[in-house]
């Protein structure tokens, strides 16, 4: 009997390495999506993109023109991983190729339940 899976997101986060040449990160990115493809067609992950460098930020009071994250929490992309738990997912990403060139990659569950006030999360206040 396998444990039941869920959903985990997984951003895409900071730069390359400097001094890698543009054909050591290409050739990353390429063998990056022969494995998304292949994970997708097994069904481990589910579909995401890449993110667009132009951002705001909306406000109560005002839209703010971005970038807003400090470099090194630049993200680039997202997608999602289905597995019984985080540190299964964490290990499946952990063979994602673009690690080994700079990146990093945060895997976090996706919340299934509807947000309450009388439940802390990431909004509450510390």
């Amino acid at each position: 009997m396998s444990l039941p899976r869920h959903d985990y997101l997984v951003l895409s986060r900071g730069h390359w390495d400097r001094g890698l040449s543009p054909e050591t990160i290409q050739r990353a990115i390429d063998a990056f999506y022969v494995w998304y493809e292949r994970m997708l067609a097994e069904g481990v992950f589910k579909p995401g993109q890449r993110l667009a460098r132009e951002s705001r930020l909306v406000t109560r009071e005002r839209v703010i023109d971005g970038p807003f994250t400090e470099a090194k929490e630049v993200v680039g992309g997202y997608w999602f991983v289905v597995a019984e738990s985080l540190d299964a997912a964490c290990a499946i990403i952990a063979r994602n190729p673009c690690l080994a060139c700079g990146l990093s990659m945060e895997v976090r569950p996706v919340e299934l339940e509807r947000a309450s006030a009388y439940v802390q999360t990431n909004e509450t206040p510390r």
